[in-house]
């Protein structure tokens, strides 16, 4: 199934650490690109989310940007009272040695480790990731599918189109083998002396042979069949699509070089825009 590389989807989960929020951006990219963006708290898990994505794209920079909310866990507070105890030793040694010395309350639970939350559940915190990355990633992945069948109606428009000037082309080449046989001719009558038939014959031959697109045109037929069926595989096809694109133009060119006629020079220069407008497209393609 043909994917475009241009897609954004977001999904968020709740739980008992808060809102977990991914958003996915990807664009057209020769290979592979990542660029995650997560809060300090979630920095450890990286290899898994280049994991994940790595598992469902082939192609395209690739922007993934994982946001935590965090709920109110006041509640959950801890008070360390062995630790709290020894600082109200130390305050009644010191203020024995120094009665002017006054200490708040509010300062105690400002020292470190008196107040301490509960510990973070890791696997907890992996899993809300992995499984609402994987949500995103699944939203994404339908957008590009509905943008890459767009694509591919378009590309297979232009191939309808290809196909139907090569079958001109065919069409009109007995006309245009007669019409150099009819212009050698004029300009031999227009000569003083006389040609030899034979000479008459070799040079017919030899513009006939430089003009003779047939191979092109039994190439260009090949690589039409080759792109549609390109298009129907379900894997990444952009790849084969480029290189496709390149056997087009190719033999745009052959044909254009060896036009000799208004009507084959108008027919090639059409294939190259059409080529162009599928390239074009192809460039968006995974």
């Amino acid at each position: 199934m043909i994917r475009s590389m241009t897609a954004y989807a977001s999904a968020e989960s709740s739980g008992p650490l808060g809102t977990l929020a991914c958003e996915v951006r990807t664009v057209n990219h020769r290979y592979l690109e990542q660029s995650p963006r997560l809060p300090d708290e979630l920095r450890a898990f990286e290899p898994k989310l280049r994991e994940i994505v790595s598992a469902r794209l082939s192609r395209g920079k690739v922007d993934v940007t994982v946001r935590l909310r965090g709920e109110d866990r006041s509640d959950a507070l801890e008070v360390n009272h062995t630790l709290l105890a020894r600082l109200a030793e130390l305050h009644l040694d010191m203020g024995s040695r120094f009665p002017g010395l006054q200490v708040q309350s509010t300062e105690l639970l400002r020292f470190p480790g008196v107040l301490k939350q509960p510990e973070v559940d890791r696997k907890a915190l992996q899993h809300a990731l992995t499984d609402t990355l994987e949500q995103a990633m699944d939203a994404l992945t339908a957008t590009r599918e509905r943008e890459g069948a767009k694509l591919g109606a378009l590309i297979g428009e232009r191939l309808d189109a290809i196909e139907k000037i090569v079958a001109e082309v065919r069409t009109m080449m007995p006309t245009i083998r007669a019409g150099l046989r009819e212009r050698l001719e004029t300009r031999l009558a227009d000569l003083k002396q006389p040609a030899d038939p034979g000479r008459l014959e070799q040079e017919l031959v030899l513009q006939i042979t430089r003009a003779d697109v047939d191979e092109e045109l039994d190439r260009l037929d090949a690589h039409i069949a080759e792109a549609r069926r390109v298009l129907g595989l379900d894997e990444p096809v952009g790849r084969r699509l480029d290189f496709l694109m390149q056997e087009f133009n190719r033999e745009a060119n052959t044909l254009g070089s060896k036009a000799v006629d208004t009507r084959s020079t108008n027919a090639a220069v059409e294939l190259k825009v059409l080529i162009e407008q599928m390239r074009e497209q192809v460039q968006n393609i995974e």
